[in-house]
């Protein structure tokens, strides 16, 4: 496998915390669109329960936060992402609101029926959409929302590059109409679905990741493993600058099915 075709998780815990730290958000995404997704969700109050899971430093979080009443928990495996999360709660006045925990997202420290809301952006490929979907669902109340993005194919067929691209960083890429079909089967009844716009990758993710990849090489000068991490990164560029027609991200929310 060459350098530019590694996946994010071949790449040391530290270089990776070290170059999405300096980026407000760690994957695609923009507050228009977390904005988006929170007016399809309904009957939250300041007693409701929230959880960012694979919430990194927050960058989506604090737009929950502001936009919704309740107290939100945003877990991440990445202590130096918690952090920063938790820095950011404080310059904003929302620690008594939010909180940062270092956890597992296949080892969630809910209760069951605890939560009222799953919130997860650009995160829940680490577990796979669909074991996400059926095991997250348990923590879930009756009538409780999930609001996942996930990547997307937006055509059956699609040239054989950007397709093994994909097949090596994460097979579970679907088809949309697929996608909420597995929803569906884990238990939710599917309220809204949307595609994100381009400008949640280039303006929210690619232009911040040029002065990330700056300040990692600076900070790690002749580190190999840097350099392949921030090869990796324009090839992702590269690659969705010629192939967006053919995928993106999708933000999907649904509502827990009250039996």
């Amino acid at each position: 496998m060459s350098n530019e075709n590694k996946t994010i998780h071949e790449f040391e815990l530290n270089l990776i915390c070290d170059f999405f730290s300096t980026m407000e958000r760690q994957g695609p995404g923009s507050p228009e669109v977390t904005l988006k997704a929170l007016s399809f969700i309904d009957n939250l109050t300041e007693k409701s329960l929230i959880a960012d899971i694979g919430c990194g430093t927050g960058g989506q979080t604090m737009v929950l936060a502001r936009h919704a009443p309740g107290q939100i928990t945003g877990l991440d495996f990445l202590p130096g992402f918690i952090h920063l999360f938790n820095r950011n709660a404080r310059q904003l006045g929302l620690q008594d609101r939010v909180k940062g925990i270092v956890g597992s997202m296949d080892n969630l420290p809910f209760q069951a029926e605890e939560l009222d809301l799953i919130w997860s952006e650009g995160a829940i490929y680490n577990i796979g959409f669909e074991r996400g979907l059926n095991e997250w669902c348990k923590y879930l109340k009756p009538g409780g929302y999930i609001a996942v993005s996930e990547s997307s194919w937006f055509t059956d067929e699609r040239p054989a590059e950007i397709n093994d691209f994909w097949m090596a960083a994460y097979t579970e890429i679907d088809t949309i109409p697929n996608q909420i079909a597995k929803i569906h089967k884990a238990g939710y009844l599917p309220v809204a679905t949307f595609i994100l716009p381009s400008t949640c990758w280039t303006e929210h993710y690619f232009a911040p990741a040029v002065t990330a990849r700056e300040v990692l090489l600076n900070k790690h000068v002749g580190n190999k493993t840097a350099e392949e991490l921030v090869a990796m990164s324009r090839h992702e560029e590269v690659l969705y600058s010629k192939y967006k027609e053919y995928y993106g991200y999708t933000f999907f929310i649904a509502k827990k099915i009250d039996l």
